[in-house]
This record gives structure tokens, sequence and C-alpha cells, in this order.
């Protein structure tokens, strides 16, 4: 007889089984009962079926993963930022505020989404423009426009003859490879300005206005990579640029720029830098030689880098050790073309993010250009000669704080040796124009500068920053033109969602100049003291529908004739107004 085994297990079903084994026996009898099998047609084989239940089939022990599933957090979505004034006060023609870097706290950004056009117009014949086109911020690439303009027809002395004008444009772009970038940068500018500071009770006629025009052309294009990973262990930039300058008088000036910074990150608190820079010009302006005119060209090179060593550590102490070379070709006044200036550095945080303590050792080679002079003092006679500023051994010392929410304070105090600091004192021939001067030795400097900033819940801020200076002359019987304090007091106020108000206030101490020089039976010089600037400027914009506004802001509204460089007196109550078209 034979034995049919049904094994039930934890994964099969008894009846399942037992359906299988009654169609196998099924099968074996319909097989049994075909001819030519030997065995008689339609006969049942004897079979008996046993079901055995306690088998249990085992599989082994699977792996389990206890570690729970990383999801990277979402983007951070951009600050939307309560509009600001990006260009609060009037383009200076008068006024040349010394600006410095905020260092309590970084301006606010722009909204890039904010374009807009603006049109005004005010009192002197003055018309003011500006068209801001950005694109909105992704991931792929960023560009923008900036255009603006701002003349005035007339000025304070003699109608059109102290007109002036500044236009400018700037192209900005910027696309992104992962952690990299790269950029490129084109700017454009042209002034016009007028030699008006001359004594008109002293002309029998009032000088042609085409005689005593001067105007600035100046372009500058950059292109640059750099690292967008602030946490990679290799940071850096680096670029390439180039400068023109050009006056009414065939002056000019090229400039090849070379510009590098790199990190490397030795450990998680320390890092190696090197920060270079290199520039490369060629001057040229007309000469005279044996009553002919040529052009005279000048070259200037200039190299400089700093290696260093960084250390922030856990505790709240930062040292930075290294070298700062620098290379001017240069020569004026016999000093020597190239520098060697401690790099040195140690900051202390007494109460983390509150407080914080620095103070260190220094010095670097400063590099002057017609570009930049022109912009800080416009009526520089045509014919100069430029010198890279020395900055010797330079000892610092400073603290930041935030001692409550919203409140920024912070203080540096320097003492440098400095060599070919330059000066601006009038012409000797040409009392409306300034001449460069350096004096001839070095001189101590000593500068302490403070700034404070209170915030309030993006609806009020107002800031602070006085700058004290201290020259010590030698050959020069005063620091021409350099006045010793200079102080800013500003804020802005959001009154609504509609209404928006700001305020500044510019005061600059007396600074020195020429009135008179007497050249017979001998030669003297007479210098006169410029009055104390006190300008205070005020803007208010109004938004009517969601893309239209008005504005309308002033300067000087004191009403003070002040001079910021002597002979050179300012226009009284400057105001305009106009619309806004946003988009």
């Amino acid at each position: 007889m034979k034995r049919l085994q049904v094994i039930k297990s934890s994964f099969t079903t008894p009846r399942l089984l037992l359906a299988a084994g009654l169609s196998g026996l099924a099968l074996g009898a319909q097989a049994q009962s075909q001819p030519g099998k030997g065995r008689p047609r339609g006969t049942i084989q004897d079979a008996e079926i046993e079901v055995v239940k306690d088998r249990v089939n085992t599989l082994p022990e699977a792996t389990r993963n206890f570690e729970k599933i990383r999801l990277a957090p979402p983007p951070k979505p951009t600050r939307q930022l309560t509009y600001t004034y990006p260009d609060f006060r009037l383009p200076a023609t008068r006024l040349s505020p010394s600006v410095q870097v905020l260092t309590v706290a970084q301006e606010e950004l722009e909204p890039l989404t904010g374009n807009y056009l603006k049109l005004g117009v005010g009192n002197y014949g003055s018309v003011y423009g500006r068209a801001h086109l950005h694109a909105v911020r992704n991931s792929q690439y960023s560009y923008g426009l900036d255009v603006r303009h701002n003349s005035s027809r007339t000025g304070p002395v003699d109608g059109q003859n102290s007109g002036a004008s500044q236009t400018s444009a700037a192209l900005t772009g910027e696309y992104y490879l992962g952690t990299a970038a790269v950029g490129a940068e084109l700017n454009y500018a042209h002034d016009v300005y007028h030699f008006y500071g001359y004594d008109a009770a002293r002309l029998a006629v009032s000088p042609d206005q085409a005689a005593i025009r001067q105007s600035f052309n100046r372009f500058g294009a950059r292109a640059y990579a750099r690292n967008r990973a602030p946490d990679a262990p290799l940071t850096y930039e680096v670029g390439v640029g180039f400068r023109h300058f050009g006056d009414h008088y065939d002056v000019s000036e090229n400039n090849l720029l070379l510009d590098g910074k790199v990190g490397y990150a030795l450990s998680e608190t320390s890092r190696l830098t090197v920060d270079a820079q290199g520039s490369f010009i060629s001057d040229q302006q007309p000469a005279t030689f044996g009553g002919l005119i040529s052009t005279a060209t000048r070259k200037r090179n200039f190299f400089q880098v700093t290696p260093a060593y960084e250390l922030r550590s856990k505790t709240g102490l930062s040292l930075t050790l290294g070298l700062t070379y620098g290379y001017s070709s240069d020569t004026l006044n016999h000093v020597s073309k190239s520098q060697l200036n401690p790099a040195v550095r140690v900051g202390y945080a007494v109460v983390p993010e509150k407080f914080q303590l620095y103070a260190g050792l220094g010095g670097a080679i400063q590099r002057v250009t017609r570009y930049d002079l022109s912009q800080e003092n416009p009526w520089l006679a045509p014919s100069q000669t430029l010198a890279d500023t020395h900055a010797g051994p330079t000892v610092y010392a400073g603290f930041t704080a935030a001692p409550v929410s919203g409140l920024e304070l912070a203080a540096r105090a320097t003492y440098s040796r400095t060599k070919n600091l330059y000066f601006y004192r009038n012409n000797l021939d040409d009392l409306s124009k300034f001449d460069l001067v350096y004096d001839e030795s070095a001189i101590g400097v000593f500068s302490l500068h403070t700034e404070a900033l209170y915030s309030a819940a993006e609806k009020v801020r107002v800031g602070l920053k006085a700058d004290y200076n201290k020259y010590s002359v030698k050959s020069l019987e005063y620091a021409f033109g350099r006045p010793a304090f200079i102080g800013t007091l500003y804020g802005t106020y959001n009154a609504s969602n509609k209404l928006l108000l700001g305020a500044t206030l510019y005061y600059y101490s007396p600074n020195y100049g020429v009135i008179h020089v007497n050249r017979d039976p001998a030669f003297s010089i007479n210098a006169g003291q410029t009055n104390a600037v006190v300008d205070l400027s005020l803007r208010a914009d109004y938004r009517i529908t969601p893309k239209f506004s008005i504005f309308a802001m002033g300067n000087n509204l004191a009403n003070r004739h002040y001079q910021r460089y002597l002979n050179y007196q300012s226009q009284g109550i400057n105001a305009i107004g106009g619309l806004t078209y946003s988009f």
C-alpha cells in the first residue's frame, strides 16, 4: 500500500495540500486504467493518506535597518525685506563725504524684484533720473543694470558757470556652475564740472563757460571667478580688469588690474590665506618741450601680496600671522619702491557675539589713481604728479559690541607713519584749481573711527559714524583739503505701508587752502580756512498705487553756503520732486 504524506507548515494551507493529494491519486488511477500497462482496466490501487501537522518550515532571520531615513531640509525662502532707499541722498557735486565700509552691520539687501524707473526735477534747473533693472534671483544666473543721472543747469556762482552733471551706468552679471560662479562687470561714467572757484570781485568780466569746463570719462570692466561655498576647504576669487580715465584736457590713464584671494582650510579652526593685487598704469598728459607741445607718458606699476595663517579657536581667540609685501615704481620724495610690513591681528570674544576686542600691527601701500581722485575732488588741475601712499608700520586696536537687541557699536584707533600721503592745495597760479602736494618726509597719522547703529523691526534705522584724523605734517603748513573731523547722522523711518521718511546730517570741520599768493618782493602764501560744513538732507516717498509713487528729496535744507574745498561755495537749498514707477 502506498502512503502519501501531506505536510502542514506555517506557510501552506492543509486544504490545499489535501486537494493536491487527491488530485494526484485520481491522475494515478487514470494512468493505471490505460491499456498496455499490465494492470486490469478500472482497478483502483490501495493508498493511505497521512497528514503531518507538527513540521514547521523555517527561514533565516532577515537583516533589519533601524537607521532613520534622512531627508534634506527644505531650502530657506528668500527674506522679503521692507522697501528701502537705494539712492537716498542726492549725488553730491559740492559735498564728497569720505565713505567708509560699515563695520558694525551689513547694508540691507535690496530685493532684486524691485525694478523701478525714477524721474524728478528741481530748482537750479536740476534733473534727476534713475533706472534700476535686475533679474529675479534664481539658482542659475543673475544680472542687473543701474543707470543714474543728476544735473544742475546752474549753480551758486555766475549761473551756468557753476553748473554740473553726473551720468553713470553699471552692468553686472553672474552665472552659477555648482559651487562656482563666473561673472563680469561693466561701468561707465561721464561727469561735467566747471572751475568756478575764481574771485568774481577781482575780474572785470566773468570767464567764458567753455574756458573753465572740465569733463571726465571713466570706463571699467572686470571678469572674475569665485567659489560660492564658504564652508568648502578651498575658497577663492580671482579677477582681471581694465580701467580707463580721460578728461577735457587730454589727460588719460589706462590701468590693467589683477586681483586674487585664496584660502585653504587646514582644520575646522585654522586656514591659510593669500591676498594679492596688481595694477599696471600707463599715464599720459600734454607737456611742453622747447616750445613744442607733446605727450608725456609715464608707467606706474604696483603689486602687493599678503600670505597669512589664520586661527579661530572655539575659546573665542582669533589670531592672524602674516606678512605684506608691496612694490610701487613711484619714486617721489625718494621713497623706497618696495615695502615689507607685518600682518598680525589678535582678537578675543569676551562675550561671544556680544563683545569682541582686537588689536594688530600692519601696513600697506595704497594705490592712487586719477580714476579715483576725479571722484573725490573734481577741481584738480590737469597736470599732476601722482604717487602711491606708503603706510608704514601701523598699530591699531578696537572693539565691536552688540549689548542689546538691535544695537551695534564699533570703534577703531589707528596710528601709522605714512609717506607720500596727498593733500589738496590751491594751485599757486590759478586758485580755482587744486594741486596734489606731499610732505617731504614721513608723517604721523592718527585716526579714530566710531560707529553706532540701531534698528528696530525693520521699522526704524538710525546710525552715527564719526571720524577724527590728526595729520602731523612737517614741511607743509597745514593738512590742506583734509578736515580733521567728519560726522554723519542718518536714519530711516517706515511710517506706514505707503509713507517712508529719511534724513541725513553731515558735518565737516573746517580745512585749509590758499587765498592769496604774494610774489613781490618775497614769495609768500596766505592760507585760508573754509567754514564748517553742516548739510541736512531729507527724503520722503509716498506710494500711490503698487506701481506708482511720488518722492521729494532735498539737500542743504539749513541753507548754509559752506565750502567743502576753499573757494568752492555750495548750492543753497536744493530740492527735487518726481515720480517712481515700479514693476
